[in-house]
Order: structure tokens, then C-alpha cells, then sequence
């Protein structure tokens, strides 16, 4: 298999072949080593999404349907009632790992749907549905990544620079990806692009990540400290921003990793186009704007401990450690969805859209 095919298929998450574990690859471990997580208990599936052995919230929202299969595979009861009420209990608890990014719920509120459709059955029957459901989750999101990658080349000519933050690529979904998936299948088709990677701190999924699925594709990519974004394109180097979502407000207001809102406030005072790129599933019309999104606070050892060999600040420093940031709808010159790309005013464009 080719370099680029390589990347952009590759099988980060998956159903283990008896049915009865996640298989992911631990992100964690990137780029220094590959190495593949089976995942069969509830805490298992918990942790790998939590430390972000699992990250991405498309792959999240895969992980977590073949996460509530395998869970419900092991509820030992031909009882409705029983199962159903034991089914809630993995779906809250999963549900509870990681509150910003949309798509984990919303995975696990399809796979409930698909439970509370039919009570009538045997649970047996119940279950095979269940894996059904959770292939087609992944299979849906195959097919919206190479949407998006389509809708999103149109916005791009051959030899532009682009500007990306955190991964939005293959290792976040489950082929293209979604900010990165149109750089991929420009490639296929001949394309050049320079891609300027920020490093996104502070677990640097730009520099371990991003930088990484590119580089091994062949795509010319630079990383820079996200510091940097304002020098970069003050000298020209970015003709467009592209990033990716946890969640879209309906007003168009966008959560993504921690730092987004900076580049975007960058690119308007540059006068760079500001994309945001994603499935319909992040589109969450019951928020009304970037306030009602839940932002997920972490632990302060990501900041002053994780990646060094000694702590970088004293023991009794007190640290903020927000894991994504809301981008105000002004700023965003468009949302690339599976099914177009969406303009301002987006209260109207994403209404009309769902």
C-alpha cells in the first residue's frame, strides 16, 4: 500500500473480530510507536476515551457505539427491563468521559434509540441490531469524511498554504478525515499544498499528530509553536485556516481544541478565510450559542508535567486547563459539512440545513 493510502485508511478504531472488545490504536503513543488497545470493560472504554488514547470526536463517537455493543454483549439477561436498565447505566457512565465534543452522546443516543425501538424483541435480537448500528455509525462516517474532502478541496488551488490546529485527520475519524481530508485528497489528485501545523498545547496533537499523518503522506508540512500563527501569516505563507469541531452551536458559534479562537481572531485581522470542517453530527441545534457548550476542564499536570522530565513550574502553581475554546460565528468565513458548505448567517444556513 502507498504512503498516502496508508494514512488515510488507516484502521484507528474497530470492532475486534469475536465482537467482544474495541480495538483502537493508542494515540498517546504517537509517533514514537503503534500500538493497539483491546478494549472490553466499561472502565477500559472510559479511560481510553478520558486520556485520549482515543481522541477525535468522530473516532470518539465510533469508539463509543462499538464501546455500548460490546458492553450490552455482556449483560447476561433475556429481560428487557433488566437489560435496558443496565444498557443506561454503561451509556451515562461512557457518556460522562468527555462532556464538549457532541458526537460521544450523540453515538450513544442512536445506539439507545435502536434499544427503546425494539423492546418488543428478544434481547438477542436486540444486540444484533445493536452491531449493525454500530458499523453503520463508522460506515456513515467513511462516507461524510470523503464528502467533506470534496466540498472542502473547492475551497483550496493547487500550491496554497494552510493553516491547521490540533488533528483533524484520519487518526480523528475514520478514512480522510475532516479539516485534514481535503489536503489528502488534493494530494491523490496530483495537488500541492504547505501546510503550517501548530503544535497545539498543551498535549501537542499538531506536532505528534497532525504533523506526523502528513509527513508520511508526502504532504509538505512545517510545524510551528502556536505562538507563531500571527508571524506566519503576517508574511503571507496562509491563504486559508482550516480546522475541525467538537461541537456547532446554532447560531454557528464553534468548540474546538483549545487555541481555535486565537487563529481565527488572527485570520480575520489577516484577512484569511476561517473554515470550520465537520460532520452534521457535531451540529448541536438544542445549544443556542458557544455559552451553552460545556467546556471540559483538565488536570494541571498536562501543563506543567506531561512531555518533560521534571516539572516545568512549581508544585503549588495553580493552572487553568480548558480543553477547547469557542469560536464566535463572526469570525468564521464558512462550515463544510457532508452535504455543502454552510455561509453566514448560520442561524438560518444550519436550520435549513437539519
Amino acid at each position: 500500500m502507498d504512503p498516502l493510502k496508508q494514512i488515510t485508511h488507516i484502521d484507528n478504531v474497530k470492532l475486534g473480530e469475536d465482537g467482544a472488545s474495541v480495538v483502537v490504536i493508542d494515540q498517546t503513543r504517537l509517533p514514537g510507536a503503534t500500538e493497539y488497545l483491546v478494549l472490553c470493560t466499561a472502565k477500559e472504554i472510559y479511560d481510553a476515551i478520558y486520556e485520549l488514547k482515543v481522541r477525535g470526536a468522530p473516532a470518539i463517537g465510533i469508539c463509543a457505539g462499538y464501546g455500548i455493543y460490546v458492553l450490552a454483549r455482556s449483560i447476561a439477561t433475556e429481560d428487557y427491563g433488566l437489560f435496558y436498565r443496565k444498557f443506561r447505566e454503561y451509556k451515562e457512565y461512557l457518556d460522562s468521559a468527555r462532556p464538549t465534543a457532541v458526537n460521544l452522546g450523540w453515538a450513544l443516543n442512536r445506539m439507545e434509540q435502536v434499544v427503546l425501538g425494539h423492546k418488543d424483541r428478544p434481547v438477542k435480537e436486540i444486540l444484533g441490531l445493536l452491531e449493525q448500528e454500530c458499523r453503520l455509525i463508522q460506515q456513515e462516517d467513511m462516507e461524510m469524511c470523503r464528502a467533506i474532502s470534496e466540498y472542502g478541496l473547492s475551497l483550496l488551488c493547487d500550491g496554497d498554504g494552510i493553516l491547521t490546529h490540533c488533528n483533524a485527520g484520519p487518526l480523528a475519524t475514520s478514512r480522510y478525515g475532516t479539516a485534514l481530508g481535503p489536503l489528502f485528497l488534493g494530494k491523490e489528485r496530483g495537488m500541492e499544498f504547505h501546510v503550517f501545523a501548530d503544535e497545539t498545547r498543551p498535549l501537542l496533537q499538531g506536532a505528534r499528530l497532525t504533523s506526523y499523518e502528513l509527513q508520511k503522506a508526502g504532504i509538505d508540512v512545517t510545524l510551528i509553536c502556536d505562538n507563531m500563527a500571527s508571524l506566519v501569516m503576517k508574511n503571507g505563507w496562509v491563504q486559508a485556516c482550516f480546522v475541525g469541531c467538537d461541537r456547532v452551536a446554532a447560531n454557528g458559534d464553534a468548540a474546538n481544541k483549545i487555541g481555535t479562537s486565537g487563529v481565527a481572531i488572527l485570520a480575520k485581522y489577516y484577512n484569511i478565510p476561517f473554515y470550520v470542517l465537520g460532520p452534521s453530527s457535531t451540529i448541536d441545534l438544542n445549544c443556542k450559542t458557544g455559552e451553552d457548550i460545556r467546556i471540559e476542564l483538565r488536570k494541571p499536570e498536562e501543563i506543567k508535567e506531561k512531555f518533560y522530565q521534571q516539572p516545568m513550574a512549581p508544585p503549588e502553581v495553580k493552572c487553568y486547563n480548558p480543553a477547547f475554546d469557542v469560536t464566535d460565528h463572526s469570525l468564521i468565513t464558512g462550515i463544510v459539512t457532508e452535504k455543502g458548505i454552510l455561509k453566514p448567517p448560520y442561524t438560518e444556513s444550519l436550520r435549513k440545513f437539519l
